[in-house]
């Protein structure tokens, strides 16, 4: 299936002008991006942005998850065209092992049902390798909607992007 991308001109003429210099285009540009509480910022954590913690909200009211106990979990599994694919679901409660990360907190969002509770983010050991340094963002535009795994650690992504080699 082939994937069609509509550029203005402008748009056209920077990524022309990038190319010639050789400038690479930040992915984060024009994105709020929250650290998570307790996390010194530029540590290679897990960060999220404002438009994902207010998707992870909505999703966790409709899916009865309770920000006190629950959280969203975020992981990576082998498989998939470049070997490694995302993993992201609700649990209950973190793992014993687990990094947690909470957002969000006394942050309020349009249409917010938690009222700024935090959400928190559990990622197991194994996960961790591949995930620092990540960003989660949400992405919704006339072609797709979805969560965007912004990853550094991520070598090589393939055609549907839900796959990355590390």
């Amino acid at each position: 299936m082939a994937m069609v991308t509509l550029q203005t001109a402008a748009e056209m003429e920077a990524a022309h002008a990038a190319a010639v210099s050789g400038e690479k285009k930040d992915p984060l540009a024009g994105m709020n991006v929250l650290t998570a509480e307790d996390q010194e910022p530029g540590k290679k954590g897990i960060q999220i942005t404002d438009k994902a913690l207010k998707r992870i909200r909505i999703a966790m009211a409709k899916e009865n998850v309770s920000p006190d106990q629950g959280g969203l979990r975020v992981g990576i599994q082998g498989g998939g065209c470049s070997g490694l694919s995302y993993n992201i679901r609700f649990d209950t409660q973190p793992r014993e092992r687990d990094r947690v990360y909470s957002f969000g907190s006394g942050m309020t969002t349009v249409g917010d049902p938690t009222n700024g509770a935090p959400i928190r983010l559990f990622v197991d050991p194994k996960s961790f390798i591949y995930l620092h340094g990540m960003v989660l963002d949400f992405e919704e535009t006339l072609m797709r909607q979805g969560f965007n795994f912004i990853n550094p650690n991520s070598t090589k992504s393939c055609g549907c992007g839900s796959s990355f080699t590390a």
